[in-house]
Order: structure tokens, then sequence, then C-alpha cells
């Protein structure tokens, strides 16, 4: 895979650690834990949507783009970064949050997330909750071209077949610094929801012949739209690089089973993975993605899933910045 032949910008110092969690692994007595720590990737307090900006970026810059179009949820941690990511480069962003979480709390509404928008100058507009969000972003994106300007839509959580690539470069990156370090590698596991991630995942790993299956966890749809999304996604990423060979159905699996009521909304298996992870390693996971991933994995290893004798890495895709939206569920005895 020669991924220089795309359009790529620089915005942090790669590779990320790749660390042992000690204390976690005793606590729980399952696998040996690892966590590979794309919280650390810098922008804007760090993420996983980082490395996907790297590669939208670099084709909006090729474009001639002055102003990116995005979309997320109010505590979105994708527009966060895209709007930092965005000012870097000398350009506007503009974002549609939709109200997916029903909720009148004022730290979900004006904290977190949403004030790192603010100061970063990101344009917000609210959207209510069951639009097709990226339709919406179209839109918006055509209404600012027939002004005159030129406008790049990045689709929710970057996740399309330009933006997966960053995480088929990081497939690559985790399986070097394994080699490198002699650690052989059961199973990833990490945050699914808008798919870029894994479909990446599957795809940089299918490419390196690494034969390590990714486990999601889900963080929003039922389990067959969730594989849906990302196998498709992971098959136009594979085009796109001019993988050979097709990229096969099983490679492509999603645990949702720790969703709870919907997405962003709190779980107790979510609180006591963030607080357990904090209080165990110190580090913060955040209240959406990586601290429902974080619950599915604890409760899988107690239910004996994964074992003993198998050495898992956990991808760590940021987030912590929302922790300050969900001050009363993380707090509440």
């Amino acid at each position: 895979m020669h991924l220089a032949r795309f359009p790529r910008v620089r915005l942090f110092p790669a590779p990320t650690p790749l660390e042992r969690l000690d204390n976690l692994t005793r606590a729980l007595g399952g696998p040996e834990i690892w966590i590979k720590r794309d919280d650390c990737t810098v922008v804007a307090t760090g993420g996983n949507k980082v490395r996907k900006l790297e590669w939208l970026l670099g084709e909006a810059k090729e474009l001639g783009a002055g102003h990116i179009v995005t979309q997320g949820a109010v505590q979105s941690n994708h527009v966060r970064q895209t709007a930092a990511a965005a000012r870097k480069f000398g350009m506007t962003c503009t974002a549609l949050l939709e109200h997916r979480v029903d909720t009148n709390d004022r730290d979900y509404l004006s904290s977190g997330n949403v004030l790192l928008d603010t100061l970063f100058g990101c344009r917000i507009e609210y959207r209510p909750s069951g639009l097709d969000m990226n339709a919406e972003a179209e839109a918006r994106g055509a209404e600012l071209r027939a002004v005159g300007e030129v406008a790049y839509v990045i689709p929710g959580g970057g996740s399309n077949a330009v933006g997966a690539l960053g995480y088929v470069s990081c497939a690559q990156e985790l399986v070097q610094q394994a080699d490198e370090l002699g650690l052989v590698i059961d199973r990833i596991v990490t945050a699914t929801g808008s798919a870029g991630t894994q479909a990446g995942l599957v795809v940089g790993l299918e490419g390196t012949n690494a034969n390590i299956p990714v486990l999601g966890i889900g963080v929003r749809l039922p389990r067959e739209r969730q594989e849906d999304n990302v196998y498709r996604l992971a098959r136009a990423t594979a085009a796109r690089i001019g993988l050979k060979g097709d990229i096969a159905r099983e490679s492509v699996v999603a645990n949702c089973d720790y969703v709870g009521a919907g997405y962003g909304i709190p779980t107790e298996g979510m609180v006591e993975a963030v607080h357990l992870l904090a209080q165990q390693e110190g580090i913060l996971l955040d209240p959406v993605y990586s601290g429902k991933a974080m619950a599915g994995m604890i409760d899988l290893i107690r239910k004996g899933v994964l074992t003993r004798g198998e050495t898992v890495v956990f991808l760590h895709t940021g987030g912590a910045a929302g922790l300050f939206g969900y001050v009363d569920a993380l707090t509440r005895s």
C-alpha cells in the first residue's frame, strides 16, 4: 500500500504511544491489555479524527478549499478536531450540530466540546434530531458555493474513503510498533460509530497481511446496520488504494450490546470504565465512544470471551473533552 500517492497534511507527531496497561491487566485477571494512544494526536486535545483529517484536509487543500463544512452531535469530538485543524490551515469551519441526545443539561449543551468549538471560531448551526445530517452538510456546502466560496464537505466522523486512509496508515504504524516490540497481537478492540476507524483498520491490516482481527464495540446502531456500514466503507477504501482482492465480510465484526438507551446516553458500564481507567492507569476515556468501548471490553473479559493468554490492544479514540458535558452522570454516587 503506497499511501504517499494521496494528498495529506501533517497534524501530529507519529507514532502515537503503544503502552501495556499493567494495572488494568492485573485488576481484570484476563488477557494482557495494551492501549494504542490515539488520544495523543495533539490537535485540540487529540483523538482519532485527527488521523482522518490529515487526508481530508490534504484533499481540501489540493482542491483550493477555504471553507470546511461538517456535522456531528452536539458534543461531537469530530467537530472539535475539525474546527481546530481547519484553523491551522487558515480555513473557516461551519459545523451543523444535531440535537441527537434529548437533554436540557447545561453542561452538555454548552461545555466540553461545544466550548472548544466556540473558542476555535467554528460557525455553529443546530439541527433537530432525525435528519440526514450528511445531506444537510452537503446542502450547506452547496449554499456556500453558490455565493462564491470554495467549500469542502467532510461527512460525520470524517468517515469516507478519504478519511479512512488515516486508519489504514494507523494499522501499518501499529503493526510496525508491535514488530519492534516483539509483541504478538491477538485482537484489536475499538469503538465503532461512523465506521471510518474500524473500516480503515480492517483494510490496513488486510494490506499488511497481519492476520489480526478487529472487534468494534458499537456506540449507536444495531449490529447488522453497523457491520454493513463498516463493510461498505472498508470495500470502498480498499478500492481507493487498489488493494488486491476483496475484503472478507467476516473480517468486519461489531458487538453492539453496550450502546444502552442510545447514542451519547450514559450507561453504568461506561461510568465504571471511565473511573476504572482513570484510577488504575491515569488515563481519561470519553463518555460516548471510548468509555462504552472499554465497558464492552471489560464485560467480555469478565464473561471469559477475552481470556488469559491473549494479547489485546485497545485503540483509544480520544474525546476526554466530552467528559465536561457529562458531569452529573460521572459524579452521581
